[in-house]
């Protein structure tokens, strides 16, 4: 089964809108960035409008912006608004109830799972989408530097 890479995909293209706030962009600008479809990036981003991450502007040189600052973004936001909660999904159909491993399988990796669920969380919620931008701003300077 392939990780989802929503999450990923969706900080890339808020940390494209976070460089240049005054320019809507569109899903195609964003898409050809991001190197995927546009259709991806608008269902993205139709999921960070509901989250109140970015706002649309209609019509000609219309596109997606930042709802909120970047610094007020973050990444546990971004993660909630795009992916489906649960870190370490279970089983798709129950196991053996009969099972001495079957039986008590369930209660043991959820467990392990709300431990790592809120670990991951409160990693990501220390992180701005503001600091993504300024680490990648960086890592091009330094480049540009090395050439």
């Amino acid at each position: 089964m392939a990780a989802s890479t929503r999450f990923a995909v969706a900080v890339h293209i808020l940390t494209l809108m976070a460089g240049d706030r005054r320019q809507p962009l569109t899903s195609d600008a964003l898409a050809a960035s991001a190197n995927t479809n546009p259709a991806v990036v608008r269902r993205l981003l139709s999921s960070l409008a509901k989250a109140g991450l970015t706002s649309s502007q209609l019509g000609k040189g219309g596109g997606a912006m930042l709802a909120k600052g970047p610094k007020k973004i973050s990444l546990l936001e971004v993660y909630r608004a795009v992916e489906e909660p649960g870190l370490i999904p279970l089983h798709r159909a129950a196991p053996n109830r009969d099972c001495p491993v079957g039986g008590h399988i369930q209660p043991a990796l959820l467990k392990v799972a709300a431990e790592a669920e809120t670990a991951f969380h409160a990693a990501l919620e220390k992180v701005t989408l503001k600091q993504i931008a300024r680490e990648i701003a960086a890592q091009n300077a330094a480049a540009k530097s090395a050439a």
